[in-house]
């Protein structure tokens, strides 16, 4: 039954609106329409407007097609991500086009067309907006008429549900040669408002920008309504066939077998995972169909790029719970879907191809759990599975009012390996050091932990902060992901002597990341007493934290690192009182040397699966310091007979170099161990102290 809460409102401000150039408003309708996932989807889609500008040269006004640039999102888009191309020069271009086999060639011919030397390079869609007579057009990517778009009968459909004020056009791959489609439908049909894409989208079109944003939103909410009355009373994707098991359990066997995945899947470069177990994902894992419906691979051009070909289906059964067969049998259905592909690339493949790229699935399907992706980083793996979500609201709606159609094979595989694509690729810039690899830092939210976190977050890293102070961690999380984004930092409050609570952290890691690479076992306290002093109680405080801490911490992630098969690093957080005998502080410093020499023994039992384990001893960090605040602050003044303020001055003046270690120089030794740049050392200790003649260790 049709609900008029299911339709998209709009979110224009007339009175915020008035002040705003044509430019201006170009950005406010896209930023508009990019907020909700409904209307497209990230980095889908594309808006322009046809503005007269004064011409820097002459003077003179000069028509400029305002278009979003390539590789941009038109929800986050900024004034500088448009093109700004002459329209004179863009209606010239059709002077040099020499037929739609030559089509690509006048992507070339793009820059020459270029208004006001805008850097912001223009997209392959830039013809499609060029072409339309009409200001402002509006190319989006909705659930709803990607749906229509990709049903059996869909030219029928449109007619049915727009009559003549939305046409239709067949698959066409975007470029030049589309954008004659579409100027040639517009010169043929002037009352028309817009036109549905086959297996694409929908494009709009109007003279006023207000008008142009309302009437895309009219459309997408005519093909809503027309769904919830057609698909009210049906069962979708045929039916159920499978349950979905409760949450912890999902969440469960996502952490068994998130590492399984990424070990295999992770050859050519590290790969980071997401899961997503929502509504919308079970009802379509669970389904009867959903096999066949996965087969047939998505529709619209940029689903697939996101998502590939198609998904793989994990052999778990729900009611079976069948998850050490599946785990057993994972490399062989990985295999045989890297044949898959390999052979659709033999099949389709041209002369002039780019060579096979990673043959591993992107989407991974489990009926009972819910979806996983992988891709070379946490942002790109969360949208492809935002992008599948598309993909299975598109099917459910196709399916049921008619036939699901995917994009024919030969055209996906046009699209997946377009050489215009690939060149995009080529485009991209390096990975940085630390791409795709997972840390968990121990003590995250203290200042050593968490500048070793902002050292891998800066080198391209994930981070998992674990740590016992919840308000630390949080404040440590909100500063972290202010500069580097929510995707790549997760928390998690833990106790690094509770051993549940040491493998629910791993668990926790590997399903909002898919594993672990790294770990700095960094969690510390530290006390101040002479021997007599020292009760039973603090020694073995101090040797549960930093001793069986560091073993339970590090055991785990060998757990995980062996499943994965990719290697790894371990980095202990030790000190220089590991090395170096300290006055009124037996159970610390032995408690250090503990750390040292599990160290060595870990490094000896690691180096076999290229598990590196290596040590950073510090000395005096008092800058950010948690175990400096309080009693061991108070303690080691008065040990050394001066106050709080003296102590640093008096650690610096004590160093060789007279110089304070500061928790972004721990970070950097901890970034050392955990990159190439170590990658043959292990078992070796780097003391970061300013120079401690008795903590040297030879």
């Amino acid at each position: 039954m049709t609900t008029e809460a299911n339709w998209l409102v709009s979110l224009w401000d007339e009175a915020k609106a008035a002040s705003m150039s044509e430019p201006e408003k170009l950005l406010y309708r896209s930023n508009l329409l990019g907020s909700d996932k409904r209307v497209t989807n990230y980095g889908g889609g594309n808006t322009s407007a046809k503005v007269f500008q004064a011409d820097p040269l002459s003077g003179d006004d000069a028509e400029v097609l305002w278009v979003k640039g390539s590789g941009g999102d038109v929800g986050s888009i900024k004034m500088d991500g448009f093109s700004t191309l002459y329209m004179d020069k863009l209606r010239a271009l059709k002077g040099k086009y020499r037929g739609v086999a030559f089509e690509d060639e006048m992507v070339g011919y793009l820059p020459h067309c270029t208004f006001n030397l805008n850097p912001r390079a223009a997209s392959i869609d830039t013809p499609l907006h060029a072409y339309v007579p009409k200001a402002h057009v509006d190319h989006m990517h909705p659930d709803a008429i990607i749906a229509i778009a990709a049903a059996k009968d869909s030219k029928a459909m449109t007619q049915e549900i727009f009559g003549d004020d939305i046409g239709w056009l067949p698959w066409k791959k975007p470029g030049y040669e589309l954008g004659l489609w579409l100027e040639k439908f517009c010169l043929e049909n002037p009352n028309a408002k817009g036109v549905v894409l086959e297996s694409h989208g929908l494009f709009t079109w109007d003279d006023d920008a207000k008008t142009c944003y309302e009437l895309t939103l009219e459309i997408i909410n005519k093909a809503i309504a027309y769904f919830d009355a057609k698909t009210a009373d049906v069962p979708a994707f045929g039916g159920a066939n499978h349950k979905s098991l409760a949450c912890s359990e999902r969440r469960d066997i996502a952490a068994k077998l998130m590492p399984a995945i990424r070990g295999f899947v992770s050859g050519q470069q590290p790969m980071v995972g997401n899961f997503v177990d929502s509504e919308t994902v079970l009802e379509f894992v669970n389904a009867k169909d959903m096999p066949a419906l996965a087969a047939l691979g998505t529709s619209c051009p940029d689903h697939f790029l996101r998502t590939k070909i198609c998904p793989l289906v994990v052999d778990f059964d729900p009611e079976k719970n069948n998850i050490d067969a599946v785990l057993k049998g994972l490399e062989a259905q990985i295999a045989t879907y890297r044949k898959g592909y390999e052979a659709y690339y033999d099949r389709c493949k041209h002369d002039n191809s780019p060579a096979l790229r990673d043959p591993n699935a992107v989407v991974y399907l489990i009926p009972g759990v819910g979806m996983i992706t992988f891709a070379k980083d946490r942002a790109t793996a969360r949208i492809s599975g935002e992008f599948y979500v598309n993909a299975i609201n598109v099917m459910r709606g196709a399916a049921v009012v008619s036939e699901y159609c995917g994009l024919p094979e030969q055209e996906a595989f046009d699209i997946e390996y377009w050489l215009l694509e690939e060149a995009k690729l080529q485009r991209m810039p390096k990975p940085k050091s630390l791409a795709g690899q997972i840390a968990l830092v121990t003590g995250g939210a203290g200042g050593i932990g968490a500048a070793t976190a902002e050292r891998y977050l800066s080198e391209g890293a994930c981070v998992m902060l674990a740590d016992i102070n919840e308000e630390s961690l949080a404040a440590t999380y909100d500063n972290l992901t202010s500069r580097y984004g929510a995707d790549v930092v997760r928390t998690v409050v833990m106790n690094v002597t509770d051993e549940d609570a040491v493998a629910e952290a791993y668990a926790y890691t590997s399903v909002e990341f898919g594993g672990v690479d790294i770990l700095v076992s960094n969690a510390g306290i530290a006390s101040s007493a002479p021997v007599e002093d020292t009760t039973l109680a603090l020694w073995n405080k101090n040797m549960e934290i930093l001793s069986t801490g560091y073993f339970l911490v590090s055991r785990e992630a060998f757990k995980i690192m062996r499943v994965q098969n990719m290697g790894g690093s371990i980095v202990f957080v030790a000190s220089k009182n590991g090395l170096a005998a300290s006055p009124n502080a037996a159970a610390y410093c032995t408690a250090k040397a503990s750390e040292i020499h599990l160290a060595r023994c870990l490094a000896l039992e690691g180096a076999e699966a290229g598990i590196r384990v290596n040590v950073v001893n510090p000395d005096a960090v008092l800058r950010g310091s948690k175990i400096w605040e309080g009693e061991w602050l108070d303690q080691r003044a008065d040990t050394y007979g001066t106050d709080k303020e003296g102590l640093e001055e008096m650690y610096r003046n004590r160093s060789l170099l007279k110089l304070s270690v500061l928790p972004e120089d721990i970070a950097e030794a901890a970034y050392f161990f955990a990159s190439d740049k170590s990658a043959k050392s292990t078992g070796n200790i780097i003391n970061v102290d300013a120079g401690n003649v008795q903590a040297f260790t030879r």
